[in-house]
């Protein structure tokens, strides 16, 4: 039987950043670095780098539900990210640098919103 594997993805900084936090945990089998979010197809790096496309440097995680849950994914990435900071993530300053998430179901986006009001935090 095939296990079925789930998506999140994250926007958070540096995409090279976020990749090392969500490597290292179990039931994670993928995270791949790349934009998420503009509106210009077949971008280049120079362009996101711009701010023009509305592009957000991101992180897909492949993840085993039966191992980690999404929860725990939200957890990771809250402790990664400044939420309050709305030029970007510490010393990456830009609007490819701000931070989102990117849910894929309805399910994952109720979790997020949860979690995101139970930091108590105003985010931008």
């Amino acid at each position: 039987m095939d296990k079925k594997m789930m998506l999140a993805t994250f926007a958070g900084g540096c995409f090279w950043c976020m990749q090392p936090p969500f490597q290292q945990i179990g039931g994670v089998t993928g995270v791949i670095a790349g934009y998420s979010g503009g509106t210009k197809p077949n971008h280049s790096y120079e362009e996101v780098s711009s701010g023009t496309t509305g592009h957000l440097e991101a992180v897909q995680v492949t993840y085993d539900p039966e191992k980690v849950s999404f929860e725990k994914l939200l957890e990771v990435f809250w402790t990664q990210i400044d939420p309050t900071d709305s030029e970007g993530q510490f010393a990456d300053k830009g609007s490819q640098y701000k931070t989102a998430i990117f849910y894929h179901d309805e399910e994952q986006k109720q979790v997020a919103e949860i979690s995101k009001k139970y930091l108590g935090v105003r985010t931008y």
